[in-house]
């Protein structure tokens, strides 16, 4: 560690550092190949025992037994179960012969496994005619970004390619939101309930907010409680109950949701009195949606984005626009250029955040996907040292990568455009763009996209 506290390398640290990525990278490569190659043979199985059942047709249990003769010999020798063989020679040959190029670009160790089951994942719902098409551009983000930020990309390029709208799908998939209990062993039971996207991320995005706040709470009591013991004082009686607290946040999440669901408001927040709902109750749900402007004007076909989790249908972002939601940012983009056009809150935070929030959407190291409102507003160059506090200086960071650029070597620069440069310690340069305010994809006709429709991501 330097004297300045900055965490650095000498050249041998440097060294050994460079030998571990140069090796890791190479291994991910060949782990990649040999993925590539076993799917392959999976596959192959799979046809096998095909056409083993081909002279039995629309007899599901002899295709079945021709499968389970093969898998029971792969599983022999490998020392896997049946079924997990019989498995994955199915999702091998979908891959395979749904996805060919997907399976070469994880030969070619372009890919990670995760990222082909991003896309397998995804385009699971288009008709057969619409993958190719689909498959062509979901490769392109796949090949430059960490699979938790392909993941929204990729779902949203699949609703794009589907050939009814994302509005009318969850229409019919809205009626069968339920809640269901399952029994768990100890005398315990699992509640679940199956809401739109929208109403489970602010659910839980409140949730965690609220037990932040009671941790934030506990740790003022203790301070307290503390400060009077050095005083020679005794502390306050509600204040070691609350310094007693050994709830993690999970077990607070839980218990929140418990309250709230018995008695409308949080009976365990200690700000609370009979005249008010207190610090917890007051808390409301945040969440962060971009919308291309079409959507607001009757556009059933276009998709917006709830930012961190994925495509939002063009009816449910029009209710949340039009309605008396206080707490979700409402990002407008142009639908030819993908341009931020407006934003618009209810409640009143700076603007000039909001605008960062807007651009950057999550957080601007390479391939993090923290939600730009769980992430810090960042002085790129600290504002301590003369940075300013403008649009072109600032970026999101998580605490975690914050505290990186803080403690470490790691630098970062921002380029024109909001592109964001990082430098590593061995001095490797890692550029990490904002989401793209456009994206040309081919029409599933083959033809080129001109621009017209807003953009995937």
């Amino acid at each position: 560690m330097r004297d300045d506290g900055i965490i650095g390398f000498n050249d041998a640290d440097a060294a050994a550092l460079a030998e571990a990525v140069e090796t890791v990278r190479n291994a991910d490569a060949a782990i990649a190949a040999a993925q590539a190659r076993r799917m392959r043979a999976l596959a192959d199985a799979e046809h096998l025992a095909r056409r083993l059942a081909s002279h039995a047709r629309a007899n599901v249990r002899v295709h079945d037994m021709a499968q389970r003769a093969v898998a029971a010999e792969i599983g022999a020798a490998t020392r896997l179960a049946n079924r997990t063989v019989q498995r994955q020679m199915s999702a091998a040959a979908q891959i395979v012969d749904d996805y060919p190029q997907t399976h070469a670009s994880l030969a070619a160790g372009c890919i990670q496994l995760s990222h082909a089951r991003v896309i397998v994942d995804a385009g699971a719902n288009l008709p057969q005619d619409r993958r190719a098409v689909f498959e062509r551009s979901a490769l392109t983000i796949c090949e430059t970004e960490s699979v938790g930020r392909a993941r929204a990309r990729v779902e949203i390029l699949a609703e794009r390619q589907h050939p009814t709208t994302l509005t009318e799908r969850h229409a019919t998939a809205r009626e069968g939101r339920r809640v269901f209990t399952t029994p768990l062993p100890h005398g315990m039971s699992e509640i679940v309930s199956v809401q739109p996207s929208i109403i489970a991320d602010a659910i839980d995005d409140r949730l965690t907010r609220q037990a932040r706040s009671l941790i934030d709470l506990r740790k003022q009591a203790a301070d307290r409680a503390n400060a009077a013991r050095r005083a020679g004082g005794e502390p306050d009686a509600d204040d070691l109950l609350l310094a007693g607290d050994t709830r993690t946040t999970d077990q607070i999440r839980a218990d929140l949701l418990a309250d709230m669901l018995l008695t409308t408001q949080p009976g365990a927040d200690p700000t609370r009195d009979d005249d008010g709902p207190g610090t917890l109750g007051a808390i409301r749900a945040h969440v962060q949606v971009v919308v291309p402007v079409d959507a607001l004007t009757g556009g059933d076909a276009e998709v917006s984005e709830l930012v961190g989790s994925g495509p939002l249908d063009a009816q449910t972002a029009r209710v949340l626009a039009g309605g008396s939601c206080t707490g979700w940012d409402r990002i407008l983009t142009d639908p030819v250029s993908g341009q931020v056009v407006a934003v618009d809150r209810r409640s009143v935070p700076p603007a000039l955040r909001r605008t960062v929030h807007a651009r950057d959407r999550h957080c601007r190291f390479p391939g993090c996907r923290v939600p730009a409102i769980r992430c810090e507003v960042d002085h790129v160059r600290d504002w301590a040292r003369g940075g300013p506090t403008h649009l072109d200086n600032l970026q999101c960071l998580c605490q975690r990568h914050h505290s990186m650029k803080q403690f470490t070597a790691w630098r970062v620069r921002q380029l024109p455009g909001g592109v964001i440069a990082w430098t590593s310690p061995l001095g490797a340069t890692y550029i990490d763009d904002p989401p793209p305010p456009v994206q040309f994809t081919e029409s599933p006709d083959g033809s080129e996209d001109d621009g017209s429709d807003p953009p995937p991501f």
